[in-house]
């Protein structure tokens, strides 16, 4: 199976999803969410770039901020003040400007001398949209694999496959974890909005837990065992509230799928936990104007 979903980086809330079968590709099932992302800023990754998807989402009334590989709109038409410049995305096959190709703008940047990362987005004016802020913006695409590790590791459990028998109730299985999951963060939007707190400083994982116990004791029935309820998960999780900003963290990443069958213990390479993170600098690379 596979789940594409439109998620609020500042909260991990699913606005939206698309479930079918792996024989989907993401691009394609993330044409289907296009209606419900108008009005916002959508950021997704390298996978996505497409004239299709493009088209859906900027003919739907967003805006789309994606990562791209070097040969992916490579060839400029316009450089502009800033370093970024214009450049046409064309359909599959195509090498060269043809009908049906869509304009957009390029941003290059590194982060820490790193490599070269570009940016395709639709916002064509760079005074109105500074190429630093949104290469700033693009790196909190990240919250939404959070968002993914509360739903297939906390919730649902780790190594735990969907129990269902057949395509039909598999998706609704699915669904299921999707909705549980948007009424999680619906209750932790409400216990942020009473302590005026940014979502990211609540415990998803304590919130979880209260919640299954009361779900098990039966305790919310009457909408005044729900005021009870939702002022006892306040108080406990209150304890382990910090009101001070989140504090920049990094851990190590690892591919998915491994080259061998041996651990990565095995290799030597152990995994450090999770660290503060130094401050990263973010240098535009500007384009080589002729």
């Amino acid at each position: 199976m596979r789940v594409v979903t439109l998620t609020e980086t500042g909260t991990h809330a699913q606005i939206d999803a698309a479930v079918d079968g792996a024989c989907w590709g993401e691009p394609e099932l993330a044409i289907r969410l296009a209606p419900s992302a108008a009005g916002m800023l959508v950021i997704m990754d390298r996978g996505f770039p497409g004239v299709a998807l493009w088209r859906a989402y900027t003919g739907a009334g967003a805006h789309l901020l994606i990562r791209a590989r070097s040969c992916v709109a490579a060839r400029p038409i316009e450089y502009l003040p800033d370093g970024t410049y214009l450049a046409r995305m064309n359909l599959a096959g195509q090498k060269r400007a043809a009908p049906g190709h869509v304009v957009l703008r390029v941003i290059e940047y590194q982060v820490d001398g790193g490599e070269v990362i570009r940016l395709l987005t639709d916002l064509l004016d760079p005074g109105e949209y500074p190429a630093a802020d949104l290469a700033a913006l693009y790196r909190e695409r990240w919250e939404a694999e959070s968002s993914y590790r509360q739903i297939k590791t906390f919730q649902r459990g780790p190594r735990l496959v969907l129990r269902s028998a057949s395509p039909e109730l598999a998706c609704q299985e699915a669904w299921a974890h999707l909705v549980v999951h948007h009424c999680l963060i619906r209750i932790i939007m409400e216990l942020a909005a009473g302590a005026r707190i940014d979502p990211d400083r609540i415990s998803f994982l304590k919130v979880l837990k209260h919640v299954r116990r009361s779900v098990i004791a039966r305790t919310v029935t009457t909408a005044a065992k729900m005021t009870d309820f939702m002022d006892t998960l306040a108080s406990k999780v209150g304890r382990k509230l910090d009101s001070g900003p989140r504090r920049p963290r990094v851990a190590d990443r690892l591919l998915k799928r491994q080259n061998s069958k041996y651990s990565y213990r095995d290799k030597g390479q152990l995994l450090r936990p999770t660290r503060s993170a130094p401050a990263r600098a973010i240098i535009l690379h500007p384009a080589l104007l002729q």
